[in-house]
């Protein structure tokens, strides 16, 4: 499966190095987020795991997740940073190692990354179900990646 990279942007905040104390709190959000039904301030919550693309090694991070006719969109969006998530490299690197969790159950997933119109409508959906996404269009000059997750079958 070929997966098109979004190149960074020129403008927007950089983005954040992770670190042990990062690394603590993430999980602990993580464990309050299942607590809460995988919600999280009004936003519906996916937990994606990655192949990273220079360790090799399994990487997990909570994402948004919208609901779509045929699995979830989720938006690299990164806050608006000027770089794309460590995430979205990983799965341009490795698009056919990609596993989703969501309501407890984990699964491989499909990845398909958006262009075009049907990016176009796709991220207005996004918006218009979560304005803040909206703000973080604003920071970057990049192009924020919106990808499409559906479950792999067979």
């Amino acid at each position: 499966m070929s997966f098109p990279k979004t190149p960074r942007g020129t403008r927007g905040k950089p983005a954040m190095a992770a670190n042990p104390v990062t690394r603590v709190v993430m999980r602990t959000m993580e464990r309050y987020h299942r607590f809460r039904g995988d919600r999280f301030q009004g936003i519906d919550l996916l937990y994606l795991t990655t192949v990273g693309a220079k360790s090799g090694q399994r990487r997990r991070v909570t994402v948004a997740r919208f609901p779509d006719s045929k699995g979830w969109l989720i938006a690299a969006s990164m806050g608006g940073s000027r770089d794309n998530p460590a995430w979205y490299h990983n799965i341009a690197a490795h698009p056919d190692q990609v596993w989703a969790e969501v309501g407890g159950r984990e699964f491989p997933v499909h990845v398909e990354q958006l262009e075009g119109a049907e990016r176009a409508a796709a991220w207005e959906r996004i918006c218009s179900e979560q304005p803040r996404f909206r703000g973080y269009e604003e920071k970057t000059d990049r192009a924020i990646p919106v990808l499409r997750l559906t479950p792999a079958t067979g």
